[in-house]
Formats: C-alpha cells, structure tokens, sequence
C-alpha cells in the first residue's frame, strides 16, 4: 500500500510540475506568435495523443515520466520549411528576435517558481503547523553547551531571520553550517520552565549567543549536523503511566491496562517515558521483565517486544501509548499563519531564499566543501514524495513548492540541453550581435548533455546507496 501511494504521489507531482513548466514555454510562445508542434509530458513512445488548435498542435503524454517538452517550429532542425511563406517562415521560433527567444526559454522556469509561490501563499494563509524551536539539553562539551545554551531556550532568531519553528531554524543554521561560519543566535530565556507546567513568562528574557561551526566537517551534513553541534530540538517525555494499548499487542497480550505505571524494565528504574521506549526498541524478542504499579499496588510482568519495521529501520514495540496533558503538549507547537495580503510577501520571500540556498549549495558540492552524496534522484525523490502524501496535505504541498523551485532553478544552470544554456547562447547573441554558429551549439549539446547524464547516474547511485544502507 504504501508503494502505491508513494508511486501516485510521485507521479502526480512530476505531472504538476513538469506541465506548469512546459505550460510557460507554451504560453510565452503562443504569445510571441511562434508555431507549436507538440506538447508532451514524458519523454519516448507517446501514450496518449490528441491534436487540438488551428496549428493542430500535438498533446501527448509519453511513457517516460521523468520530464516534458514544447517543440516549436524550426528550420535549422527542419520542423519548419525554409520555403514556405514569408507569413508561415516568421512563426519559425529561430526566426523571432532574440528577445523573444529569451523570454520563451525563461518562462518555464518561471512558470516554476510562480507556482511554488502559489503552494507557499497557499500554506502561509492556511496556517502551517510545526514545533517551536525549544532547545534539548546540550550534550555536555559540544558546541551548543560552550555557547552557553540550556534546556528549553527558545530561538527567536538566527543571523537576521526570523524563525517560529524548528524547520525555520533548522534551514538556517544549516545556511550557517554549509558557510562554516559562526552564527549569532537570539534566545529567550525563562520563558517555560523544565517541570511538568510549561508556564511563566515573567522572568523571560532574551540574549543573543554566538554558535560556532567550526566542529562540523562536511560529511556531518549528510546527517543530523544539529545533533552534532549538541543543539536539538526539546521534546516533551510524559511519565511512563500507560493510556492507550493496542489490540493484539505485546502489552495487551501481557494484561496491561490503562493507568498503569512502569516503575522499572528488568532492573533498570524508569522515571520518563522515553526511557520506557529507549528499552523496548532494542530488546527485539527479549523477554523484559516490567515492574508495575497499578491502584498502589506493585507486580511484575513478562513482556517480550515485537519486531517492527518502519521507514527502513526495524526496533521493538509492546504498542502502548502515553498518558500524555495535551495542553501541556500544545504548549510546545505552532501554527504560523498571515493574512492572504502578507502572505504574498512571504511567499515570494520564501521562493528567493529557496532558490539562492539551492545555488549556494551546488556551488558548495562543486568546491568539495559539500559532499556529492547530498545530490538526490528520482528514488528518493519519490520516497520524500509518498512520505509527504501520507503526513497529509499540507506537507505534500510543501514538498511541491520546494521541488518546483529546485526545478526552476536547476533549469537555469548555464548547461547546454538545460533552458539555463539556451539562455547563456542567446545572451552571447546579443553582445555578439549575431546567432552561435550551429557547430558551436552542437558540441555544447554534446558536452551538456554528458554533464547531465553524469549527474543523473551519480543521483540513481546515491538512490541506491540510501535504499541498501536503509
């Protein structure tokens, strides 16, 4: 099932993405009066084909579902007739003036970023939620408890941006990481307290702390960096007293009920219920000996964990779930939400920060300062896709906007094959006054097309090497 869903998810967000894509180019072309031949979503043998419009245009949608294109009328390719009407000649798309050219080539990237500019005002007005960005207890001696920060500090800003949840501040420090540069980081202090009531804000204050990045090496951030830097999210750990118990669970075969209390596992005391957790998932078919208390009485019980596997990683569960005080646990997460007007602002903001992170991260991979594993294909593209699908809308609609803007951007590197290297012809065009000779285009063609080939192989592995490391 959950293959299913990640295959539709995927091929519903390269269908949305590549056709909005292709749609600009359509648009600007049709605009600007050049003949359009075909339509197509995929590349390979078409699938599906009709021809609509007086230029009995061609919409197709092909079995390769990895991209899509406009083809125009051309001469240099013979898809136009040098010696047809002068009329017919000029809708030829080498025969429009370069700056049409160049508007035709940059709308569909920007057709991308427009649309990931919807799906975040979209977000922003329909509120989206996440978790403050409260600080764990620093792991002693790393950089975060050098810099001085405590257990349930509250981020308010990192460098110059604001942030409202841990993904905020996550994104950039990650910036910082990637720069290997120390970031300032404004705190308030005193704002909750670390008891059972995440109360009191009269004693709150806020100070600025400088965290360094200079612990981190560059294979860190393949992984979870903030964990290195001893900075990571608090999480609220409810008292090991039980409240929900799956049906036909290790816990609902041992008679374990609602309000009971897990005093210790086989020996170990246990006071959090992230300790309780902590036992279980490693002791996979061990049998555990739990100490309980149930109405003021104490007895043991043998439970022995069942095996399970989730998102490539396999632990122990009894299937017993918390008594958890949902104000108290509220307390800890956000909805960060503006106006439909504010929300445009932020949207565009989100799409400029985006894209120039993306850039600073592939000249960071190009430099060796970033490892190349961070470079992701199709496969894990489609695993963050179903994964996104399943957390429910308006994580599938994030997913969407930052992809879109991934492709906008990544179709305006200076690549031959890429919109970005018709771009940079036609920029030379203009100060050369005159069009790149057909010689010089072919062997750009010839070069692009291997670099993209390169990155696309390098992508697959990566893919794989994630799914066999799991």
């Amino acid at each position: 099932m959950n293959f299913l869903i990640t295959v539709a998810a995927f091929l519903v967000a390269i269908g949305i993405l590549v056709t909005f894509h292709e749609l600009g180019h359509y648009w600007v072309a049709r605009w600007c009066d050049v003949k359009v031949l075909r339509f197509s979503i995929g590349f390979g043998k078409p699938l599906w084909l009709r021809r609509y419009g007086s230029d009995q245009t061609e919409w197709v949608i092909a079995a390769l579902p990895l991209g899509g294109y406009v083809r125009m009328a051309d001469e240099r390719d013979g898809s136009a007739e040098t010696t047809a009407p002068s009329a017919e000649r000029k809708r030829a798309f080498n025969n429009k003036p370069v700056w049409q050219r160049i508007l035709i080539v940059m709308a569909g990237p920007v057709a991308n970023f427009i649309l990931a500019a919807f799906f975040f005002w979209v977000l922003f007005v329909a509120g989206t939620p996440g978790m403050k960005p409260y600080v764990a207890t620093p792991v002693a001696a790393s950089a975060a408890a050098r810099a001085g920060f405590a257990e349930l500090d509250l981020i308010i800003r990192v460098g110059n941006r604001e942030v409202f949840t841990w993904g905020d501040a996550q994104m950039a420090l990650l910036e910082a990481a990637v720069e290997h540069r120390p970031v300032e980081i404004e705190i308030e202090q005193g704002g909750v307290k670390p008891s059972s009531q995440l109360d009191g804000k009269a004693n709150s204050q806020r100070v600025v702390k400088s965290l360094p990045m200079d612990s981190l090496v560059k294979e860190d951030l393949d992984k979870d960096f903030l964990a290195k830097l001893g900075l990571t999210p608090y999480r609220l750990s409810p008292l090991p007293v039980v409240d929900q118990i799956a049906v036909n669970g290790a816990a609902a075969r041992a008679d374990l009920r609602p309000a009971d209390r897990i005093i210790a596992i086989s020996g170990n005391p246990v006071s959090r219920w992230d300790q309780l957790v902590a036992e279980v998932s490693k002791s996979i078919g061990q049998p555990l000996i739990f100490m309980i208390e149930r109405d003021g009485k104490q007895f043991e019980k043998v439970i022995t964990p069942d095996s399970v596997t989730e998102n490539g990683k396999t632990f122990g569960r009894i299937g017993v779930k918390p008594d958890v005080d949902r104000a108290i646990e509220s307390r800890l997460f956000t909805i960060v939400r503006y106006g439909p007007i504010e929300s445009i602002s932020h949207a565009w903001g989100k799409v400029w920060d985006t894209s120039i992170f993306s850039l600073k991260m592939m000249g960071r991979m190009i430099m060796g300062d970033i490892s190349w594993k961070n470079l992701s294909g199709p496969v894990t593209i489609a695993d963050y896709a179903g994964k996104s699908a399943q957390m429910g809308w308006v994580q599938y609609l994030g997913f969407l906007a930052l992809i879109s803007v991934s492709l906008g951007v990544l179709n305006l590197l200076p690549i031959p094959v890429l919109d970005g290297g018709q771009l940079m012809y036609y920029t030379f065009e203009v100060f050369k006054g005159s069009p790149v000779s057909e010689r010089t285009m072919e062997i750009g063609q010839q070069i692009g097309l291997t670099l993209l080939l390169g990155m696309t192989a390098f992508a697959f592995y990566n893919d794989i090497h994630r799914l066999v490391a799991g």
